[in-house]
């Protein structure tokens, strides 16, 4: 069955390829609203359409009459969606509210038939119509940025979807107080994207771009603990998740510092001093005169301030990390509503974070002798 169903949906493909192109409908951009239906594009559909005939004389009878009957359905549920899209666009105006959830679920339609480009315009189509009809910032919206997420990671478009968790971040902030919980996973989902972008490197950044990325991701974990120890009495054990989170990105910025030549770093002392060299010269009277000139010479000082430089970045994250430690450790001392098992798991996790701290301390004094 499940070999049937692949084969549908490479079917339907190439049927969508062709009845699109009469079932385009587009509205005047001037209004504010463009919708596109897009046929699913293959690279190869030539040589795909010469191996799906090969393959369709393996079926059975029985495999080709389920096949285009699911074609037949999803084409139908298609136009259906369609039509219905165009008699709201015509009955209540291309803004009505009611628009938002018929594009998210059309979008979602096309998610699972894999074409993800019309899937992203779909629900960009939904986030225009919440944000007209609910203003800039609601938790409507969020829902369908997830969409858009979600979707536009299928196409690999790693810019714009780091674009889209700054939007979710940045509305999440808006509609939700510091001590929400969903502001707390809003948070939290926003660092484990960051911290993802530090570690594959999707976005193709360079050295210094990925270190100032993970520096701007633990100031970032660390105003927002301060903003909700401050503006809230929120249990210390709904914190752990951001802790957590930030104890692991001062961990790969530890670990990518002491990897670091300290070449890479700036140094406190000029590069370069002036100095006056003398010497002794016969004059045209056939004197003997002392000429001095000034000459720049690179500073003995400025390779020790670099590495003096390069010491203090990583004492400064390995601080952080042993405050983070204590401060995990406290709370698994102090807390009252965690189970034995979330105790047993948060002293494995502390354990560990200890021995990466270990092994950096050993990294940091080894640096002290050159």
């Amino acid at each position: 069955m499940s070999r049937v169903l692949t084969r549908c949906f490479c079917s339907l493909a190439l049927c969508l390829l062709f009845s699109f192109a009469w079932a385009q409908v587009e509205v005047d951009p001037d209004d504010g609203f463009q919708f596109e239906f897009n046929a699913l594009q293959d690279a190869d559909s030539e040589s795909g359409e010469d191996s799906q005939d090969t393959e369709s004389l393996e079926l059975s009878p029985a495999e080709i009459a389920l096949q285009e009957a699911l074609i037949l359905e999803i084409s139908r549920e298609r136009s259906a969606r369609q039509a219905g899209i165009i008699a709201m666009q015509s009955d209540l105006g291309i803004y009505d509210p009611a628009l938002q959830e018929a594009y998210s679920d059309f979008g979602a339609f096309y998610a699972e038939i894999e074409d993800y480009e019309s899937a992203v315009g779909l629900h960009k189509d939904a986030l225009q119509v919440a944000r007209i009809n609910t203003g800039l910032y609601s938790t409507e919206q969020l829902p369908i940025i997830d969409a858009l997420i979600l979707n536009t990671g299928k196409l690999q478009d790693w810019e714009e979807v780091d674009d889209l968790y700054e939007l979710d971040y940045f509305v999440a902030r808006r509609v939700y107080s510091a001590g929400d919980s969903d502001y707390i996973a809003a948070i939290e989902e926003y660092g484990r994207w960051n911290l993802r972008v530090i570690r594959e490197n999707v976005l193709s950044l360079n050295s210094r771009g990925l270190m100032e990325r993970a520096n701007d991701l633990s100031e970032f974990y660390s105003r927002e603990l301060s903003r909700i120890e401050l503006q809230t009495r929120l249990e210390p054990e709904k914190l752990l998740g951001i802790i957590f989170a930030k104890t692991q990105t001062d961990l790969t910025l530890a670990r990518s510092i002491a990897r670091t030549p300290f070449t890479a770093f700036e140094g406190t002392a000029s590069r370069y001093v002036t100095e006056s060299r003398c010497r002794n010269v016969t004059n045209a009277q056939g004197q003997v005169v002392r000429q001095c000139q000034n000459v720049q010479v690179e500073n003995p000082r400025f390779r020790q301030s670099q590495r003096d430089a390069k010491n203090m970045e990583l004492r400064r994250y390995t601080r952080q990390i042993e405050t983070s430690i204590e401060r995990l450790r406290e709370i698994r001392v102090t807390s009252s509503s965690l189970s034995e098992a979330e105790k047993q798991s948060l002293d494995m996790q502390i354990a560990e974070l200890e021995t990466e701290s270990i092994q950096l301390s050993r990294s940091e004094r080894s640096l002290f002798r050159f």
